[in-house]
């Protein structure tokens, strides 16, 4: 594994090596992150345990910035996070674009910020100037911060979990953006699919940002709800507003979120595909995330 890590620096957090693309024979189950000061390997199935630690002390030779080396096994109950090498490290600050964001490890499946929605994340940053920004299934407000960053007139961020909304609060105190004069951050802890007068009341907006878990048991099957959140598309934006759909499913390609625009509200025409840092090779197209770039016009 450690033979395919090239990575250009370390100053900001990043996937180092992406197994699960299949990309790379035999390690499909594997993950690498950096999350200064923490490498984060996630398995997805039982390794030999003397080879993952020969690759721990490895990884950890990467960089002197690395203090801590801890395995996550998501092929585990609640996959538990332990610590291989170094420190005990259970939170950090990492940097992405100059922007920070608070990460947690071993209280969560997921650490706080998805690594493979970089590319999405500048692209929102440079494109929200003066605009007001509906962000939907916002999980820790990552995308707010990109887009208040980048001068948003308003960002409406919409997630039923309260806590991860809280964890979104913190990133943009952290970025000093929670009082940005001229700002306005909005967080509700609602359902996107039973509170459409919620998410009308801070509209019309210019930019929507879409990026939806594949399946919630109880709250979201994608497959079946996107076409609900399309549909609505006419309500919520102005005319000329951008759109950035993301699908996450490895099941479903672009062609079927591109289908369900084009029956669901065949006023969006496609723009481009906003493609995933490199570092995501995927042996097969269509697994990975893919993010969509649509504009409405009625």
């Amino acid at each position: 594994m450690i033979e395919h890590i090239n990575p250009a620096d370390f100053t900001d957090c990043q996937r180092i090596f992406h197994g699960r693309g299949h990309a790379y024979e035999n390690l499909s189950h594997v993950n690498v992150d950096w999350l200064s000061p923490v490498i984060l390997i996630t398995l997805y199935e039982a390794v030999d345990e003397l080879w993952l630690l020969t690759q721990a002390k490895a990884l950890q030779q990467l960089t002197d910035e690395c203090r801590s080396v801890q395995i996550q096994r998501r092929y585990e109950k609640f996959a538990p996070t332990q610590v291989l090498l170094g420190e005990a490290i259970d939170s950090t600050i990492v940097t992405e674009n100059s922007l920070s964001y608070h990460i947690e490890f071993g209280k969560a499946q997921n650490s706080g910020l998805f690594l493979d929605m970089a590319n999405g994340r500048s692209w929102v940053n440079q494109q929200a100037a003066g605009k007001n920004v509906l962000n939907l299934f916002a999980y820790t407000c990552a995308f707010s911060v990109a887009a208040t960053a980048g001068g948003a007139s308003k960002v409406v961020n919409i997630d039923l979990s309260k806590s991860s909304l809280s964890k979104g609060r913190e990133n943009h105190q952290l970025n000093k953006l929670a009082k940005k004069e001229g700002k306005q951050v909005v967080f509700e802890g609602v359902d996107i699919f039973k509170s459409n007068s919620r998410i009308k009341k801070y509209g019309k907006y210019d930019l929507l940002i879409c990026d939806p878990p594949s399946f919630q048991k109880g709250s979201v099957n994608i497959e079946r709800d996107y076409t609900k959140i399309i549909r609505r598309i006419p309500q919520w934006m102005n005319e000329g507003a951008q759109l950035l759909l993301c699908l996450n499913s490895p099941d479903l390609d672009e062609h079927f979120l591109k289908k369900e625009v084009a029956e669901a509200c065949p006023e969006c025409v496609f723009e481009q595909r906003i493609m995933n840092p490199v570092v995501f090779k995927e042996a097969h197209e269509g697994k990975g995330l893919k993010v969509l770039l649509f504009s409405y016009r009625p």
